[in-house]
């Protein structure tokens, strides 16, 4: 796919130089492309040795955010990509429709599906003349119809309800849906989910008018387990990874420094505590290991030639400069426990018939993630950083490849889509109040010249972690019990600006910031449906000290 890599970069400077200037532009078409569980360094554009081309193409000729951020898991970050609204305002809390014991009766943040008084970024964009595509996972409630992509806006589907599902041979509750019809298991031996999806994406595509909007989402389940690649890809790389993660996160850091995605400044992060040194293992770990991490950067490069295959579709209908482009990631990388009920044994890597938490384990987690620390579902830069890419030849008036380091967050593509596609956002919609919106829109960065966008104080919770940023200060909870026991269990504090590998925390001797942080995400957790939390601690429990005490 290089060839077409550099075709698309040299069309995007081509257009960008003399159709950006254009101060009447059709409605643009609007793709936005989501990752699961890829991490912050896992594109060539961002750091990685993976070859990536057609989104490093998107890079060198759009514009790169590097502090854009997720809510560290899949389905809240699906929902307030989808509605502009924090997760918990949108019911969707934690993942969709967890089993939490007996409870007949969910507290409104965390329902587990879209809650009826939000609305989609489908819903909305229909209004304004938009077709609407979702391609790939939605993992925004399936246990019933109601909940489904098709009844929340969008006009066609073809993919996972669920939040993950075998590549090669999706079946059962995790099996595939088409519309409104659940699907027999593919009997197709050379099936695969992200070819699959992609292709579906590129028959609606094709089959809208050319002077018909329309907002595709595609939304890869790769690289989120299970472990599961084409023989031909995972090729290429078996072997590429002996040299193991310590020095590939050297590597990687070396090259964000070189690309400017990263301050020379910022340390990188110690190797996470829950991975061992890889000159402490074994040949037969690190051939097993070599062997993971080669199937994860063969789901990473077969995402990336599929986008080549879409972004080739777009440009031969002529569509291609004036169509917007977003990619990012749901998350950080997963650390998740590569075992699974098969004993996590290599051969059941790559298996049609087997489904399990099958991932490349915490030290490649910790790869993904440079040069950050932590991982999915925490909320140190490690669970929240996404890649971030923008391309869109028309409309962007920046230096083709720019890179912006303004913080953005995942609610702000509700206001983008809004302020490019001309759609007005609803104070009511189907007889119910719909909540503002709290994303801003990221049109301002679009052009060189623009002012900066008004500061403004981002906040996380997931099961127990929290975090706020407040311009340049950001204070985070890890709970000890969580995962890998290796939480602190009190507030943390850290300077963005000068130390974003959070290696330095200044808890202690900036109490009184930090008290005012606590502060505004208490204020923030009140007034977003953070409390009460199922099985969580109640708002008085909420409060924790913000230093250690002498026993720590």
């Amino acid at each position: 796919m290089k060839p077409l890599g550099t075709l698309l970069a040299l069309i995007a400077f081509a257009c960008g130089s003399s159709l950006a200037a254009t101060s009447q532009l059709a409605k643009p078409n609007l793709v936005l492309i989501l990752a699961d569980d890829m991490g912050y360094s896992d594109l060539g554009c961002f750091g990685s040795e993976i070859p990536t081309p057609n989104l490093d193409a998107l890079a060198a000729g759009g514009l790169r955010l590097t502090q854009f951020y997720n809510t560290a898991r899949c389905s809240p970050t699906r929902a307030a990509l989808q509605t502009g609204l924090h997760p918990h305002q949108a019911g969707m809390g934690r993942l969709a429709e967890e089993r939490i014991g007996a409870t007949a009766k969910l507290p409104a943040g965390y329902l587990g599906y879209l809650n009826n008084h939000c609305v989609t970024l489908a819903e909305v964009l229909h209004t304004a003349g938009y077709h609407t595509f979702l391609a790939g996972k939605w993992h925004l409630g399936m246990r019933d119809e109601s909940k489904w992509p098709l009844q929340r806006g969008y006009d066609h589907f073809y993919g996972i309800l669920t939040g993950a599902a075998n590549y090669l041979r999706p079946s059962g509750e995790r099996g595939l849906t088409l519309d409104n019809q659940q699907l027999p298991t593919p009997t197709n031996a050379d099936y695969y989910t992200s070819d699959a999806f992609t292709d579906f994406a590129i028959k609606n595509v094709q089959a809208t008018k050319p002077e018909e909007p329309f907002f595709l989402y595609l939304a890869f389940n790769a690289p989120h387990w299970p472990l599961n690649a084409k023989a031909e890809d995972v090729a290429k790389f078996v072997g590429k990874y002996r040299m193991g993660w310590d020095q590939l996160r050297e590597e990687r850091h070396a090259k964000q420094i070189q690309l400017g995605i990263v301050s020379k400044d910022w340390p990188l992060s110690v190797r996470d505590p829950g991975a061992r040194a890889w000159d402490a293992l074994t040949q037969e770990q690190k051939t097993n290991l070599d062997y993971r991490m080669a199937v994860y950067a063969a789901q990473v490069y077969r995402l990336d030639w599929n986008v080549g295959r879409l972004i080739a579709t777009l440009s031969e209908r002529g569509q291609l400069e004036n169509t917007l482009i977003v990619f990012l990631s749901d998350n950080g990388a997963c650390a998740e426990p590569y075992t699974d009920l098969g004993g996590g044994k290599q051969a059941q890597i790559n298996n049609p018939n087997a489904f399990g938490p099958i991932s490349y384990g915490q030290g490649w987690a910790n790869v993904s993630d440079t040069p950050f620390r932590r991982f999915k579902s925490m909320l140190h830069e490690g669970g929240i950083a996404a890649p971030f890419i923008v391309h869109w030849p028309a409309g962007l008036k920046t230096k083709p490849g720019a890179l912006d380091a303004t913080p953005g967050y995942i609610a702000d593509l509700m206001p983008t889509f809004l302020e490019v596609s001309g759609a007005t956002y609803p104070k009511e919609y189907n007889g119910q109040a719909i909540t503002p919106f709290i994303g801003q829109s990221l049109v301002p960065l679009f052009s060189a010249s623009s002012p900066p966008l008004p500061p403004r104080v981002l906040y996380w919770e997931q099961y127990g972690f929290k975090a706020v940023r407040d311009g340049d200060l950001k204070a985070v909870f890890s709970p000890k019990e969580m995962y890998d026991h290796h939480g602190s269990g009190r507030w943390e504090l850290y300077d963005e600006a000068k130390d974003r590998t959070e290696q330095h925390d200044l808890a202690a001797e900036r109490a009184g910031e930090l008290k005012k942080l606590q502060d505004e995400w208490m204020a923030w957790a009140d007034r977003s449906q953070v409390f009460p939390a199922p099985g969580g601690p109640k708002k008085d429990e909420a409060k924790t000290k913000a230093a250690p005490d002498d026993k720590e």
